[in-house]
C-alpha cells in the first residue's frame, strides 16, 4: 500500500495557501494514490517532469495547482513543492526548488 506525505512544514504551508477547492482535490487524489498507487491514476492527473520528479495536476473553479513529488523507498509519494499555477509553463524557480528539495528525499 502506498503512502502520501509532504517534505515537511514548508510544503504544508505551501498547500495551506491553496484555495479550499484545490486542497480538497489534493486530499481526494492522495487517498486514491494510497489505495491504488500513482501509476493507476486517471490520465492527465500526473505528468513526468524530469528524472525523479513528477507532478500531480489539479484544476478547480478557483484555478490550477501543481504538487511536485518524488517516489521514495517503501512505496511513498513525497510532495516536495506545491504551488498555484499562473503561467503556461512551469516557472524555472519552481523546478529548481523542487530539484533542490528532492535531494533530501531518500
Amino acid at each position: 500500500m502506498w503512502s502520501v506525505e509532504t517534505l515537511g512544514k514548508i510544503v504544508d504551508d505551501e498547500i495551506a495557501r491553496w484555495p479550499p477547492d484545490l486542497r480538497a482535490r489534493l486530499v481526494r487524489v492522495s487517498a486514491l494514490i494510497e489505495e491504488v498507487g500513482p501509476e493507476q491514476l486517471p490520465g492527465g492527473t500526473i505528468k513526468h517532469v524530469e528524472g525523479r520528479l513528477w507532478e500531480l495536476r489539479f484544476s478547480a473553479k478557483s484555478g490550477i495547482s501543481r504538487a511536485i513529488y518524488v517516489t521514495a523507498s517503501g512505496k511513498r509519494v513525497v510532495i516536495v513543492h506545491a504551488y498555484v499555477k499562473k503561467t503556461e509553463k512551469m516557472p524555472k524557480r519552481h523546478l529548481q526548488l523542487a530539484r533542490q528539495r528532492a535531494r533530501d528525499v531518500i
